[in-house]
């Protein structure tokens, strides 16, 4: 667990204005695709193997659930991890963290200030 000390700046003195982009390269788990149509072709493969599988029962017997867990391959992990990566890969690039003052906050990303 990374602990972080909060330093204040002295009084009347103005702290540094950090931007940084919220990018998937940050530390934090990544779920997102490379596209959303990609994103969005999971998650019709997921739920169509989730209900599929329960649909299924009646007329094939309780083997048909053995496709369930095949949807968490097409997830990445769950139905909630998946719903986490459609955000992600939706707001990719257009939002960056700033901090100041000890407070950070997410805005809109300046369409001129992409970092390579």
């Amino acid at each position: 667990m990374k602990t972080v000390n909060i330093v204040k700046p002295p009084e009347g003195a103005k702290a540094p204005v950090v931007v940084t982009p919220v990018t998937p390269q940050s530390s934090a788990p990544n779920f997102a695709s490379k596209s959303v149509p990609r994103h969005l072709a999971r998650g019709v493969i997921g739920f169509g193997l989730i209900i599929g599988s329960i649909a299924m029962v009646p007329v094939a017997g309780p083997a048909t659930l053995l496709a369930a867990p095949l949807a968490l391959i097409a997830f990445r992990g769950c139905p909630t991890c998946w719903m986490v990566g459609l955000a992600q890969t939706i707001s990719r690039g257009r939002l960056e963290r700033q901090c100041v003052d000890g407070v950070c906050t997410l805005t809109k990303a300046q369409p001129g200030a992409k970092e390579d």
